[in-house]
């Protein structure tokens, strides 16, 4: 099994649980909350990545990681996205400089 059917695996997991009971689904919990609680479960995240990457501790920078991308998935998912909009946007980007990459998108706003 590869990393990307796992991902789009739970992708399509997370957003079975848009309507599931809250009471019963942590996911659906975080719909049911709103996009603030999950853009701060991500926050809280970030914040345990940074401070596992600075402490170094390779088994807790993959917990951490795996809590981000969770999230980042969740919040997706509330927005009717999944992990293959992501992918398509990697895919557009590949062997393009992130230097250019980013002043395109900076020109286009």
């Amino acid at each position: 099994m590869s990393t990307h059917d796992i991902l789009h695996r739970l992708s399509e997991t997370l957003a079975s649980r848009r309507n599931a009971d809250p009471e019963k689904s942590y996911t659906a919990k975080l719909f049911s909350e709103g996009p603030d609680s999950i853009l701060k479960k991500i926050g809280e995240e970030c914040a345990e990545l940074i401070m596992a990457g600075k402490d170094g501790k390779r088994l807790n920078i993959v917990w951490e990681s795996t809590d981000v991308i969770y999230h980042v998935l969740v919040l997706l998912a509330f927005y009717g996205l999944s992990i293959e909009d992501v992918s398509q946007e990697m895919r557009r980007r590949e062997g393009i400089s992130g230097i250019d990459e980013k002043a395109a998108r900076s020109a286009g706003k």
